[in-house]
């Protein structure tokens, strides 16, 4: 049996442009393979990774979403709105800031708490109305 001769393996950098070879003289980088920023390789530090990341946000930003999502959405949007003034005014009116923050917690809470209100008051008008039909035949 002949041996089969093996093709001569050319490298990439003869074939490339010289863009991709200057590219491929830059220094590699590994792949970071934990969650978070890319330009953290150790995975510790701050940074996203904190756990206490979420409950964060003085001026309750997330919440007036959330509001928004899940809540009476007028009632939310004026919660964002107050949220989105409170960080434009932090650093001008620290003690305004913390009004509109306040007010945009308070007004979040609101916008939930209506909505989990009418989603129990549907069946409770339905059982009532229900009740109060049998009477009438």
């Amino acid at each position: 049996m002949d041996a089969v001769d093996e093709p001569e393996l050319i490298p990439l950098n003869r074939l490339a442009s010289p863009q991709v070879r200057a590219a491929a003289d830059v220094e590699e980088v590994p792949l970071n393979m934990v969650p978070g920023l890319g330009n953290e390789q150790d995975g510790g530090g701050g940074g996203r990774q904190d756990s206490a990341f979420c409950c964060n946000d003085r001026h309750y930003r997330r919440l007036a979403v959330c509001s928004i999502v899940c809540g009476c959405s007028c009632i939310g949007y004026r919660a964002l709105i107050d949220s989105v003034k409170a960080e434009t005014m932090a650093a001008k009116d620290p003690e305004a800031a913390l009004t509109l923050s306040r007010r945009a917690k308070k007004l979040s809470i609101i916008s939930i708490g209506t909505f989990i209100f009418i989603l129990a008051l549907i069946p409770a008008l339905t059982v009532l109305i229900s009740y109060v039909l049998t009477f009438i035949n």
